[in-house]
Order: C-alpha cells, then sequence, then structure tokens
C-alpha cells in the first residue's frame, strides 16, 4: 500500500459542514459508486482516516484551538500557562487555564469538530472497504480504522461528559448524546480495539500505519482510565513482550527528526514539511518560542511550563522527588542551588541555560511579565531543522501520542493498584513496579552526557541528580503501597510533561484528587500569576461542555450536562 501521506483531495471526504449532522454524515457522498471501488480508492480512503489525527480540515484556528496534541489541556492541568501576547490572546485557551468553562468557548466547539470530522472520515473508509472487491488485506485495513475510530472516540470521552456514539451503519440523523451512558461507550471502544487487535499484523508495513501493539496500547490507555487494572497490566504487558520497544539512550532522543518512528516511538502522528508545508504539526504551531535572534522566527510563544511543574523536578540528597508535597515550597529560579532532574532542562526553557545549542534569554520570552520564562521545549528540534519563516518553526518532528515509557508507567500503575500487600520486599507487584519506574528514573540520569549534542544540559550552571527508588531506607521500610502510589503518579508528571497527558491523568485519578491538586495549586501561582486570583475548579467543571452551536443545530437531539 502507499505511504499515507498520499491524500486524495480533501473535498471529496469531508462533505457539508453546513450543520452538526451533515458533519456527521458517515455515508459517502457521491464519490464513488460501488463499481468504482478499488484498492487505490480505499487508500486514499484510509489516508484520510489516518490525516484526521492532524486536527487540520479547513483553516489554521480548528488546530490550534482544538489540537490532537491536547496541549491546551495541559493548560488546564497544573503544569502550564497558556503563555502567547498576553491572557487576551486567544482567550478562549485563557479561559480555560483559570477554568472559566463555557458552552460557547470556541476550543470546545473545535475539538467536539474535529474528532467527529474525523470519524466521518473513518466511516467512508469503513464503507468504502466493505462494499469494494478485491481488497487482499480488507480485514487488516479494518482493523486499522476500528483503531483509529477508537482513539478519536476515546478522545473524545474523557473531554466531554456525553457524546453521540454511532458506527458507518448508524443514521446519524437518530442519535442523540444520552442514548449511551459512559461506560456503555468505554465498552465501545474496547470492542473495536479488540477486534483491531485479533487481525491486525506485528509488524509495521510502512512507517506510521497503525499495528497490534498500537491497538494494544490504546487499549491500555482506555482501561486505566476505568480503572480496569487486570487489563492495563495485560495489555501492557503485550506491548512490552512484544520486544519492539525500547527507551532512547538520552530523554534528548525525543526531540530529534532522526528519531522519529524510533524504539520508542509507539503512535505518532506524522509529520513533513514536503509539499510546501501541508503536513507538519499545526496543532503545536502557535507554541513555537519566540527566540531571541530569530532563531526559530517570531514564534507566537504560547504553551509555558508552570512554576509549580518546574518545581515538581526538584531532588533531594539522593535525587528523589519530593513525594510529601514540599516541592512547591521553594521555587527553581535564579537564585536557586539545589538539586534538579534532568528532565527539566530537556522539557522548558530557562533564562541563561543551553537551547539546543544555543542560548536561551530573555529575549526568547514574549511576554515575560506575564508567563515568566519557561517556554515549552519538547515539542522543537534544533533550530536548525526548523523553519525560520511562517509557520514559524514548522518542522518534521513527529508528534508521539503514545510511548514507551508511557505505557511502562501504566504497567507499574496497574501493579501498584492491584497489590495486595504493602510491603516492597515480599508484594512481586511493587517490587517490579520499583523496577519499572527505576527503568524510567535510570534513563533520565543517563541523560546527563557532556558529550551529547545538541547541548541541553549544563552541569556547570544546574546540579543534576536522579536517584533511584529503593525498598528500604535507613532500616525503614520506604517503598510501600501508598507511597508507590505516589512515586508512580509523580514520575508520570516528571517523564510525561507538556505531552498532553497531565490533564487526563488527574481525570482519571478522581474529581477529589483533581480538585484538590487544582486548587492547591490556583492559590499557590496565585502568587506569581495574579490572573489566578480568586479562581477554582469545581466538579461540573471538568468536563467541557457540550457546544453551543452542536446543540442548537442538533433538532433537539443533543443535551447540556452538568
Amino acid at each position: 500500500m502507499k505511504a499515507i501521506y498520499q491524500f486524495i483531495c480533501a473535498s471529496l471526504l469531508i462533505g457539508g459542514m453546513a450543520s452538526c449532522n451533515d458533519m456527521l454524515d458517515t455515508k459517502p457522498q457521491g464519490q464513488f459508486t460501488a463499481e468504482q471501488l478499488d484498492e487505490s480508492s480505499v487508500e486514499g480512503l484510509l489516508a484520510s482516516a489516518y490525516a484526521g489525527l492532524e486536527a487540520h480540515f479547513y483553516g489554521n484556528n480548528e488546530a490550534f484551538a482544538g489540537p490532537s496534541t491536547n496541549w491546551i489541556f495541559d493548560v488546564r492541568s497544573d503544569d502550564a500557562y497558556k503563555g502567547g501576547g498576553g491572557t487576551g490572546m486567544e482567550e478562549n485557551i485563557h479561559l480555560l487555564e483559570v477554568s472559566e468553562v463555557t458552552s460557547d468557548n470556541v476550543s470546545c466547539l473545535n475539538k467536539w469538530q474535529n474528532n467527529y470530522y474525523a470519524i466521518s472520515r473513518v466511516h467512508n473508509a469503513m464503507v468504502a472497504v466493505e462494499q469494494a472487491s478485491g481488497i487482499a488485506n480488507a480485514e487488516e485495513i479494518m482493523g486499522e480504522l476500528k483503531t483509529l475510530r477508537a482513539w478519536y472516540y476515546f478522545d473524545l470521552i474523557r473531554i466531554f461528559k456525553r457524546i453521540p456514539y454511532f458506527t458507518q451503519d448508524d443514521d446519524v440523523n437518530t442519535k442523540t448524546n444520552d442514548e449511551y451512558s459512559r461506560e456503555e461507550i468505554f465498552s465501545f471502544i474496547k470492542q473495536d480495539l479488540q477486534e483491531a487487535i485479533a487481525v491486525l499484523p506485528a509488524q509495521k508495513s510502512s512507517a506510521g500505519r497503525i499495528t497490534r501493539t498500537t491497538a494494544q496500547a490504546i487499549m491500555a490507555k482506555v482501561c486505566a482510565f476505568t480503572n480496569s487494572w487486570a487489563e492495563v497490566k495485560e495489555y501492557a504487558d503485550a506491548v512490552i513482550q512484544s520486544g519492539q520497544y525500547s527507551l532512547y539512550k538520552n530523554f534528548g532522543d525525543l526531540s530529534k527528526v532522526a528519531f522519529n518512528n524510533g524504539s520508542e516511538s509507539i503512535f505518532a502522528l506524522q509529520t513533513s514539511t514536503a509539499n510546501d508545508n501541508a503536513h507538519i504539526n499545526w496543532s503545536n504551531l502557535l507554541n513555537c518560542t519566540y527566540s531571541d535572534g530569530n532563531l526559530y522566527g517570531t514564534g507566537d510563544d504560547f504553551f509555558y511550563g508552570s512554576q509549580n511543574l518546574v518545581n515538581a523536578f526538584r531532588t533531594d540528597a539522593k535525587g528523589l522527588p519530593l513525594l510529601d508535597g514540599s516541592f512547591n515550597k521553594v521555587n527553581v529560579d535564579a537564585g536557586y542551588t539545589g538539586n534538579v532532574d534532568p528532565r527539566l532542562d530537556f522539557t522548558v526553557g530557562r533564562i541563561g541555560m543551553p537551547w539546543r545549542g544555543h542560548t536561551y534569554t530573555a529575549g526568547w520570552c514574549r511576554a515575560y511579565d506575564t508567563y515568566g520564562e519557561y517556554s515549552n521545549k519538547k515539542a522543537w528540534p534544533a533550530p536548525e531543522d526548523a523553519l525560520a519563516t511562517w509557520p514559524w518553526g514548522a518542522n518534521s518532528l513527529n508528534f508521539m501520542f503514545i510511548r514507551y515509557a508511557d505505557i511502562l508507567l501504566l504497567k507499574a500503575e496497574a501493579l501498584v493498584e492491584l497489590a495486595s500487600g504493602t510491603n516492597a520486599a515480599t508484594d512481586e507487584g511493587l517490587v517490579e513496579a520499583r523496577a519499572l519506574v527505576n527503568q524510567v528514573r535510570q534513563r533520565a540520569a543517563d541523560s546527563v552526557d557532556p558529550n551529547y549534542q545538541p547541548m541541553d544540559l549544563d552541569p556547570f550552571e544546574a546540579n543534576y541528580m536522579v536517584g533511584l527508588y529503593p525498598t528500604d531506607w535507613d532500616g525503614n521500610l520506604y517503598w510501600t503501597k501508598d507511597r508507590a502510589r505516589d512515586a508512580v503518579r509523580f514520575e508520570r508528571r516528571l517523564e510525561l510533561a507538556l505531552e498532553g497527558n497531565r490533564w487526563f491523568d488527574l481525570v482519571r485519578w478522581g474529581d477529589n484528587y483533581l480538585i484538590s491538586t487544582m486548587n492547591t495549586y490556583m492559590q499557590e501561582e496565585a502568587q506569581l500569576r495574579n490572573y489566578y486570583n480568586g479562581r477554582s475548579v469545581t466538579a461540573t467543571e471538568i468536563f467541557l461542555p457540550v457546544p453551543l452551536a452542536e446543540i442548537d443545530n442538533s433538532n433537539g437531539l443533543y443535551k447540556q450536562y452538568q
């Protein structure tokens, strides 16, 4: 089959956008007759279904405001500020940051529509596969499409409380958003993935293609959201035991184009600067740093790490995170002389520190007085591998929706939750969980390499220290079940920072955990960012509301939920 990015004309696929029901219509709109359907046309429809991962359908702003990378949900969490030129720029995202959530927010609408546009493309391709004859690998193609559909629906159900669910065989004009419960929709998602796993190949036929392990990795994340811990372990084990994946040797390799589709990449958005930048990472394009000296061009400079996130990278005398909550008692700033995890300087820019072989200065920060200095760093390769003209910073670095470290930590979390005891010396699950977390931490420690290029760390300016979790400490049991849970959760924050995971982790860890974490964060952060004054998160603000425009256009099919 041809490479994924040989796309057919988008105008043949998207169909009408005049109303909600037009957009959701899954039946082909006269593109092909049954007699015309052949392997070539099915290939084009499959490519279009994959292209839905770009969230780039008709302009630019739908990708910015409803990104597939989900950076705007990191902004909803304690990990990030909106950034940009000020709070009024892309105010829709600022309102999400301060938890002022309304149904007319364009980010709600764009995120909803982007996923349903993508599902419509999947259904067009499914119908074509069902109607075409002589497709040699039809079963595998259907497995890829079911995996994509599962991903798009999973993205929706973790963001919106109630959504319409339909297949390629349904009449969308009869579908309501209260026909199925959340539990039923999760079961549909799992069913798609189970059916896909049964038919997908073990190995990729070409870069970016979905395989059995892709579906198993997505299943592990879905099961974590439903607290199905035995299943999380089962599917994470399947990925790990496949032998196809490993951690990159150096953490900085995550941001190198040369490592696209490498050993850590399980499921990734495939990007390219070919064809006039048609398939760059549009979802992250607003986030290119301002870059003193015009190295990336004058980027819009959205998506900054929060001070709270930066402080979370503090480590104690043994190189361990401060799990007791004291990490945020001291700011990691210009006067800080304590230990830090080196992943800090691979994740955000810090004034005076290296950035891909250059020096990051205050001139890189577009609105320093409002958002500080911690421009996100992970999504950007070296300036030499990106454009310094519009689109600012455009590059061909893939975005990994799921990488191997995520699966290792999900398995560790499952083992902790399944543990029947509290003693790491006797409970095999806790022993293995500690080993998995330490595997991730060891890579972080090994990343302090003076010969690594381009330079992102400066051991002369920062005290880098990463320790491994012990079973006991000075003769006292340390790795208990409760501390192991705290450690795994904290490790996910450090390892996956600014990759679109933090908010969803908070959501799945429970309303009380999320509300307590976020309200403490907003109260403490208000000392630095006055726009947090008086802000808080309540249980009714965790999920985005059904977009008002979708309710208005649904002819009574959709209802709002609190």
